[in-house]
């Protein structure tokens, strides 16, 4: 009898915890290499060949300053999100499909934690930062996917300009 009441007991700790993953705490910087995929928006980029720092903050106004960014196809650029809210916020960077099923899921597991190159999850006052390699051009967006945040603007658009001929 003890053992299932340690069991249950453990249980309800892990999921409790899991609950509330994504909303209180800050998201740990994996130390292993960063896994460079190719997306429709780019790739993870190399820090030493960043040449342009974009600074976007993030509020609990649920917006983004500035709430559009262009880049020319071939930057490498360092996306620096500052948290100047009270509560946790994140960018994702996507196209405005995959961000919306993202949202979707999150709504649905709010606890769910994920950590991948196009993304940054910043505490308040803090900072994050992105670095990627924009190989495409196009039009692309990123979002704070924490459920409500989304759904509430938290949005922002990318546009990648053709390379210099």
């Amino acid at each position: 009898m003890k053992t299932i009441k340690f069991i249950a007991a453990c249980a309800l700790w892990i999921s409790a915890s899991a609950s509330f993953g994504h909303e209180n705490s800050h998201h740990a910087t994996s130390s292993s290499p960063v896994v460079k995929e190719q997306k429709d928006w780019g790739i993870a980029g190399d820090a030493k060949a960043v040449r342009r720092t974009i600074t976007l903050r993030m509020g609990d106004d649920m917006r983004f300053s500035p709430s559009h960014i262009e880049v020319r196809e071939g930057d490498t650029v360092r996306l620096r999100a500052a948290n100047k809210g009270k509560v946790l916020h994140e960018i994702v960077i996507g196209t405005k499909t995959e961000l919306g099923q993202h949202a979707e899921m999150m709504k649905k597991h709010p606890g769910m934690e994920h950590d991948e190159p196009y993304m940054a999850h910043v505490a308040s006052g803090k900072t994050g930062d992105i670095v990627w390699h924009f190989n495409r051009a196009g039009s692309f967006d990123f979002a704070c996917l924490i459920p409500g945040h989304y759904q509430a603007g938290m949005t922002g658009t990318i546009t990648v300009l053709p390379r210099n001929p």
